[in-house]
């Protein structure tokens, strides 16, 4: 058995068992990825891939288990080169960064601005995506941070540090009705067009659950992962907006007025998740304090070692 046949069936199953992709990734030729994996196959005398024809089309039990394993032999692999570009570039790397559109727009930049000045020869990237996207992509170590609210303290391989709350407010344009009857309600809001998050996105789920438990149903007639697009369409006259207090400035959206709904919503949390076995550079340590002052080194090592990995 040999280290890059592990790579090849890992890289296989990582892109949906098509292996001229894998073969275009790993920078080889697609006969030389099937081979290398019929001689694995071979050597352990079992199947790790059904086949139809040439095609694989699934995975085999005890090929489940051996992708099990070899994915986490390339997690280590990742990890010791960490460990050594850690003490060798200290201050010098990458640094992926998966997140929500709001938490990108209206909490990262404060941060992610005072990392790049400590950090200027690390490259950072942000993806943006739903909570249960940003989750797979630390699960995957697509990313090495990711930052969203909810679903993504779900994921069993994720530590999940809390990091803030937030909560929300209704926009909507001057001399609007309902700036004639607060405190607000949930039927008072339903009574209006609505424009609000697409239920998978910044708290959404809880925001349906909400009006859900009240057995109120309100009339969204727009949704969007883009608080500045909700923005936009209740300035339109489309509807009020129900966003993140966070995604509204009262210079910036002059032509909107905020009304505080804390009130009839409870509290959302934002996380900050890692890998539980993912070995984290320096620089990754520091944008989460960051951004998340009561986590240094010490304390995310602390919670590292007490989620048992």
């Amino acid at each position: 058995m040999k280290f890059h046949q592990l790579r090849y069936v890992h890289e296989v199953a990582k892109q949906g068992l098509n292996i001229s992709q894998a073969a275009e990734v790993l920078h080889t030729s697609q006969p030389g990825v099937s081979k290398q994996i019929q001689l694995l196959e071979e050597e352990l005398k079992l199947q790790i891939f059904l086949r139809n024809g040439k095609r694989l089309v699934g995975v085999t039990a005890p090929g489940q288990m051996i992708l099990d394993l070899a994915d986490k032999v390339m997690r280590e692999i990742e990890n010791i080169k960490r460990v050594g570009d850690d003490f060798t570039l200290e201050d010098t790397g990458t640094l992926t960064i998966a997140t929500t559109h709001t938490q990108a727009r209206y909490r990262l930049p404060t941060a992610v601005k005072s990392f790049v000045d400590h950090f200027p020869k690390v490259k950072l990237t942000i993806h943006q995506g739903n909570p249960t996207q940003v989750a797979e992509q630390v699960e995957s170590g697509e990313a090495d941070i990711g930052i969203a609210t909810e679903s993504i303290s779900s994921f069993d391989k994720l530590l999940c540090l809390p990091a803030y709350q937030w909560n929300r407010c209704v926009v909507v344009p001057p001399g609007h009705p309902l700036l004639e009857q607060l405190p607000l309600t949930l039927k008072k809001i339903a009574e209006f067009p609505l424009v609000t998050y697409d239920f998978g996105f910044t708290g959404g789920s809880l925001v349906s659950k909400v009006f859900n438990d009240q057995h109120i149903e309100p009339n969204v007639v727009l949704t969007a992962i883009d608080a500045d697009v909700i923005k936009t369409y209740v300035g339109l006259g489309l509807g009020i907006g129900l966003l993140a207090n966070m995604a509204y400035d009262k210079d910036r959206d002059s032509n909107l007025v905020a009304l505080d709904v804390s009130h009839l919503f409870p509290e959302s949390t934002t996380y900050v998740g890692i890998r539980k076995d993912a070995y984290l550079r320096g620089f990754v340590y520091e944008f989460i304090r960051l951004l998340a002052p009561a986590y240094d080194k010490k304390a995310v090592k602390q919670a590292l070692s007490n989620s048992g990995e």
